[in-house]
C-alpha cells in the first residue's frame, strides 16, 4: 500500500468520527453503508482473495463505535453479519473436510439451548435470551469453520486486522470529540462510562487494546518509510491514551498481552543482526508506552496509577480484585456442580442470580464460568476443543506469527467481557489460519 493511500485511509476514518459526531444520525448510514458495500464487494469478487475475512474485520471493529452511537440495526447485528459473511465465504470458496472439531463444538452447544426451553421462566423472551447467549459462540463456530486451514499470507493477515482497527480509530476520534476535558468527568477509579462515549467501557477498551496491538505490530512490521511510522507511532499513542482513560483495564491489559506475545515471537525468529534492530525498536517504543503512560497520569491527577493498583481515589486498596466478579463465578460454579452434565440452559443462569439477589440482574462476565453453568460437560469439551485446536495447527504452522496472540486474545477477552461483542470470536478464527511468509499459497479448494 501506497504511503498516500495509507495516510488517506486514516484521515477518512478521522474524518467518520468527527462526522458521527456532529451529526449522530449518520451512525445508522454508516452501519446500512458497512454492509451494502461489503455485499457488493463478496458478491462481485466470488471471495476469491478471501474478502469475506475485510468486510468481516470491519464490521467487528466497527461494532462497538456502531453501539455507542445508536448505528446498528439490530444489538447483535454485527455478530449475524459476521456469520452472514462467513457463509457467503463458504459458499464461493467452499471450506476443509478437517473442520470436524468445530461442527462438534456447535453441536455441543445445542443441549444447553434444548434445557433452557425447559428451564427458564414462563415470563421470559426464551427466543431473545438464548439468541443473545448462543449468538458469541455460534459466530465464533461459524469463523473457525471458514477459516480453518485457509491458506494466506502473513501480508493479508496484516491487512485484515487494519481493516479491524480503522474503525477503532474512528472510535478514538469520536472519544476524544466526546470527552475534551478528562477533569471535568473523572470522580473515581471505576470503568468510566464519560471517558468511553456514553457506552460500556468494557466493551471499548476491548476494541482500544486490539487497535492498540494492531498499530503496534503495523510499527513493526509495515512501517516502511519515516512517515508512515511517524502516522502509525501518532495513531498508536491515542488508541492507547483513550483505551487507558476508560480506566477498564482487562482490555488494555489483553492488548498489552498480545504485545508481548507477538513481541516474544519475532524474537526467538529473528537472527542475530535483527535481535539488535530490534532491541532499538524495543527501547524506542518502551520510552513511548512510559510517556503515554506519564501523561495520561497527569491528565487524570494520578488516579490512573491507582485504579490499576487496584485502589481507590482515596488510596485505599479495593477489597475486592476483580470489581466483585467473583461472586458471579461462585455462582456459576455451584450452578455446574448441581447440574453437571448438560448444565441449566443458556441463560438461565442470569435468572438464578436474579432469584437469589432479589431482583438484581447481573450479567455474567466470564464466557468460561457461564458455558460450564449453562452447558455442563458439554461446555467442558466445547471449551477444550477451542482452546487446544489452534495449538495442535500451529505444530504444522510455525509462520503464523500472530497465532498466539489471537488465542490469548480470544482466552483473555472472554474472562472479562464474555462474548458480548463479536471480536473475541472472529479474532479467535484468525488463529486457525494457514500463513505463509512468502509464496502465495495455493488457492483453496472444497
Amino acid at each position: 500500500m501506497k504511503d498516500k493511500n495509507y495516510i488517506l485511509l486514516i484521515a477518512a476514518h478521522a474524518l467518520i468520527g468527527i462526522l458521527i459526531f456532529l451529526i449522530r444520525p449518520l451512525s445508522k448510514f454508516y452501519a446500512i453503508a458497512m454492509l451494502a458495500v461489503g455485499l457488493y464487494y463478496v458478491i462481485k469478487t466470488r471471495n476469491k482473495n478471501n474478502e469475506v475475512l475485510y468486510v468481516s474485520a470491519y464490521i467487528v471493529g466497527s461494532e462497538v463505535f456502531l453501539r455507542m452511537t445508536g448505528g446498528n440495526l439490530l444489538y447483535e447485528s454485527s455478530k449475524y453479519a459476521v456469520m452472514i459473511f462467513m457463509a457467503f465465504g463458504m459458499y464461493y470458496s467452499g471450506f476443509s473436510k478437517n473442520a470436524i472439531p468445530f461442527w462438534i463444538y456447535l453441536l455441543l452447544l445445542l443441549p444447553g439451548v434444548l434445557v433452557a426451553t425447559e428451564t427458564l421462566n414462563l415470563q421470559t423472551d426464551i427466543r431473545k435470551a438464548i439468541a443473545f447467549n448462543i449468538s458469541g459462540p455460534a459466530c465464533l463456530g461459524v469463523s473457525a469453520i471458514y477459516c480453518y486451514n485457509r491458506k494466506i499470507l502473513v501480508s493479508e493477515v496484516n491487512k485484515i486486522l487494519l481493516s479491524l482497527a480503522l474503525p477503532v480509530f474512528a472510535t478514538t476520534i469520536y472519544l476524544i470529540l466526546y470527552t475534551p476535558d478528562l477533569k471535568e468527568v473523572l470522580t473515581g477509579t471505576g470503568s468510566n462510562n464519560e471517558t468511553s462515549g456514553g457506552f460500556g467501557p468494557n466493551q471499548v477498551a476491548t476494541l482500544l487494546g486490539i487497535g492498540m496491538f494492531v498499530f503496534f505490530s503495523r510499527l513493526i512490521l509495515e512501517s516502511k518509510s519515516k512517515l508512515i511510522f511517524a502516522v502509525n507511532l501518532i495513531v498508536l499513542f491515542n488508541i492507547t491514551y483513550r483505551g487507558l482513560v476508560t480506566f477498564s483495564r482487562g482490555g488494555m491489559v489483553t492488548g498489552f498481552v498480545m504485545i508481548v506475545l507477538f513481541l516474544a515471537y519475532i524474537y526467538a525468529n529473528t537472527k542475530s543482526q535483527g535481535r539488535y534492530n530490534l532491541y532499538k525498536l524495543l527501547l524506542f517504543m518502551s520510552a513511548a508506552f512510559l510517556m503515554t503512560w506519564l501523561y495520561t497520569s497527569n491528565q487524570t491527577g494520578g488516579l490512573i496509577d491507582k485504579r490499576y493498583a487496584n485502589k481507590d481515589a482515596a488510596g485505599r486498596v479495593k477489597e475486592s480484585q476483580l470489581t466483585g466478579r467473583e461472586e458471579i463465578w461462585d455462582s456459576e460454579i455451584d450452578d455446574f456442580l448441581d447440574n453437571p452434565i448438560f448444565g441449566i440452559g443458556v441463560a438461565k443462569a442470569l435468572e438464578v442470580r436474579e432469584e437469589k439477589s432479589g431482583g438484581l440482574i447481573i450479567a455474567s462476565h466470564s464466557e468460561i464460568s457461564r458455558t460450564l453453568a449453562e452447558h455442563g460437560t458439554m461446555g467442558i469439551i466445547a471449551l477444550l476443543i477451542v482452546f487446544f485446536t489452534p495449538i495442535f495447527l500451529f505444530l504444522d504452522n510455525r509462520q503464523h506469527i500472530y497465532m498466539f496472540c489471537f488465542l490469548f486474545f480470544w482466552l483473555l477477552t472472554i474472562n472479562h467481557a464474555a462474548m458480548r461483542i463479536a471480536a473475541p470470536a472472529f479474532v479467535y478464527s484468525l488463529s486457525l489460519l494457514k500463513v505463509f511468509m512468502d509464496e502465495a499459497p495455493a488457492l483453496h479448494r472444497k
